[in-house]
């Protein structure tokens, strides 16, 4: 395999570095010490920057003011935004974006895509239904607008209407541990029809029927549960392709893997340093088998999550066939960024002794971090499940 980056990939990854240059892991309360969110918004002047570098239009058209790149440019981005627990909703934004440029009704592209990529929109996605353990479309359901309320179509998009006199659509659910959810101006919400298919409407969060309780993740980030009742969208604000919302779902499952990527490997870097700074009976730690064997084990982890995540990703940009879906790809990126993440913090604790657990010293954030990441669109167990079930529906020779 061939995983060299374009000139073009290299470029956004070296302008996402000077970006991330400046922030710091510990700008907030550390969420050992608080009871509720560390913070009430994201890092609003690091969106304004990463706006100016034009890194949240990357993957958009050029005619929506974007660069045209593929979501492998946007995972060298995510990487470098977890390396310093970036508070921005930069995987979530640019996902839906370019979930809306590829599939979406062209006026509605042409509106938000600009104001997108100008930093003037947050856009987030609810993608862990009501529970976290059931497939996030089953949690809503999209019925046409003006059909009745015992689940009766009354037609393909024909009905009473949205007040505009666009056909419309209705929505009921929630989904919950939605990132962002309370500062976003925009939540991708996936449903499901009644006769089975998967839907993605974009619904603005002051709508009427939109309520959005406040709950808080693992790192002391705001998450919150959409709760929908009777919300009308209209006909151009639901995106009804019938592989798009499987394919937001794969971009975000590797996004969330390029996070897991950036967090290990910085993780394992001030485990490096610390290593080698302490010193027991006159030599630095690093120098002992044990803790060399240790690193290195987890070196190879990172190696293993970056091999895998390339090829999901590949396999999102270039589409085409293959012995497997593309699912079974992501499946095995997501399987060794959840267990490997995991492993790598559980060592750099082990090795940093007590410091690892220090709120003034900002490992403990990484691995709070580490946690809500290898948990965030399934844990490796889930996705073990579903690669198994690829396997058994696709048998290779």
């Amino acid at each position: 395999m061939d995983f060299t980056f374009t000139e073009e990939q290299q470029a956004a990854a070296e302008a996402a570095r000077a970006v991330f240059s400046g922030v710091a892991p510990d700008a907030v309360p550390s969420p050992a010490l608080v009871p509720g969110a560390v913070a009430d918004d994201i890092d609003r002047p690091l969106w304004a920057r990463l706006a100016g570098g034009d890194l949240l239009s990357l993957t958009l058209a050029p005619e929506h003011g974007g660069a045209g790149l593929d979501p492998i440019a946007l995972c060298l981005v995510l990487r470098e935004s977890a390396k310093v627990l970036a508070r921005v909703p930069l995987l979530e934004t640019c996902a839906v974006a370019t979930a809306v440029d590829r599939y979406g009704d062209r006026g509605l592209a042409a509106e938000l895509l600009p104001r997108v990529g100008r930093g003037e929109l947050v856009l987030t996605v609810g993608a862990n239904g009501r529970t976290g353990h059931e497939p996030a479309e089953l949690a809503v359901t999209a019925r046409p607008d003006g059909a009745r309320g015992n689940g009766e179509s009354g037609g393909t998009g024909s009905g009473t209407g949205t007040e505009d006199g666009e056909a419309g659509w209705v929505l009921d659910g929630v989904q919950s541990g939605v990132p962002w959810a309370g500062v976003s101006d925009l939540i991708a919400v996936p449903a499901h029809t009644d006769d089975g298919r998967a839907v993605v409407a974009l619904v603005r969060r002051g709508r009427e029927g939109v309520t959005v309780a406040e709950q808080v993740s693992t790192n002391g980030e705001l998450l919150g549960e959409v709760r929908l009742d009777a919300v009308r969208v209209t006909g151009r604000e639901l995106i009804d392709a019938p592989d798009a919302w499987e394919w937001l779902r794969a971009l975000l499952t590797t996004g969330t893997c390029a996070l897991a990527l950036g967090l290990g490997e910085a993780v394992l870097a001030m485990t490096s340093a610390y290593t080698g700074k302490r010193e027991q009976f006159g030599f630095p730690v690093a120098t002992f088998q044990a803790v060399a064997v240790q690193a290195a084990d987890r070196y190879i982890d990172l190696r293993a999550m970056e091999v895998t995540l390339w090829q999901a990703a590949w396999r999102i940009s270039a589409g085409g066939a293959g012995e497997l879906p593309t699912a079974a790809d992501v499946a095995v990126a997501k399987i060794w960024a959840s267990d490997g993440v995991r492993r790598v913090v559980q060592t750099a604790q082990h090795l940093h002794g007590g410091f690892g657990a220090d709120t003034d010293y900002p490992l403990h954030r990484f691995h709070a971090w580490a946690k809500q990441i290898e948990l965030s669109l399934g844990p490796a167990a889930a996705h073990e499940e579903a690669l198994g079930d690829l396997l058994a529906a696709h048998p290779v020779d």
